[in-house]
C-alpha cells in the first residue's frame, strides 16, 4: 500500500548560551503535550544528566564514541569540551511526516543543512545584559567562561535565512511565538 506522506520539517534551534533555547523549547513541548505532528528530539551529550539545563541523554565519552562508530547519530558536533549527537531516529520521524524540533549548534549548522535539506533554522537570542544574567544564574560556567561565551555571542549573527526570536521578555511571549510557527503560521517578530 503506497502512502503519500509529506516529509516533516526539522526546526533547528540555535543561538547563544543563555538565550533561553531550552526554556522556549520546553514551553512549546509542554503546551503541545505529545499531541499533533511535532516531536522534540533529545540530544545525546557527554554531560551528566544532573548538570542542569535541557533534558538530554547523558553518555560517557566511551559510550558516545561507540554509538558514533556504530552510525547511530545523524549529526555529531563538539563544543565546549562536550560531544553532542542527534540520533538517527530523527530521520525516521521526518520521513513519516513528523516535524522535529532540535536544539542544535551554531557551529554545526552547515553540517545540519547538508544532512537535512529544507531545515528551518530558528535563532533564539537575547540582549547581552540578559545573557549575562542568565549565564550567571544557571551556575554551570565560571566567570571566565561567561565572559568567553558573551564575547562569542557578540561575534556571531543569526544566519540571514533564519527565523529570529528575541527572548528578553516573559517566557510565554517567546514560547507562544514558537508554537505559532510550529503550527504553520507565518508570524514574525
Amino acid at each position: 500500500m503506497a502512502t503519500d506522506l509529506r516529509r516533516g520539517r526539522l526546526w533547528y534551534v540555535l543561538g547563544p548560551s543563555g538565550a533561553g533555547k531550552d526554556s522556549v523549547i520546553g514551553y512549546a513541548r509542554e503546551r503541545l503535550g505529545g499531541d499533533g505532528r511535532v516531536l522534540f528530539a533529545h540530544r545525546y551529550i557527554t554531560r551528566p544528566a544532573n548538570a542542569g539545563g535541557e533534558n538530554h541523554v547523558a553518555l560517557r565519552p566511551d559510550e558516545f564514541a561507540q554509538r558514533e562508530r556504530a552510525g547511530l547519530f545523524a549529526l555529531v558536533w563538539h563544543r565546549n569540551g562536550l560531544s553532542y549527537g542527534l540520533g538517527i531516529e530523527v530521520e525516521q520521524w521526518l520521513a513519516q511526516g513528523m516535524d522535529v524540533v532540535v536544539n542544535g549548534s551554531r557551529s554545526a549548522l552547515p553540517l545540519a543543512e547538508a544532512r537535512f535539506p529544507g531545515l528551518i533554522p530558528l535563532w533564539i537570542g537575547a540582549s547581552p545584559d540578559v545573557l549575562a544574567q542568565r549565564l550567571a544564574a544557571r551556575g554551570r560556567e565560571s566567570e571566565v567562561q561567561i565572559r568567553h561565551r558573551l564575547a562569542e555571542a557578540g561575534a556571531f549573527n543569526p544566519p540571514a535565512h533564519a527565523r529570529v526570536l528575541l527572548n528578553d521578555g516573559a517566557l510565554a511571549e517567546a514560547g507562544e511565538t514558537l508554537l505559532s510557527w510550529l503550527a504553520g503560521e507565518t508570524v514574525s517578530r
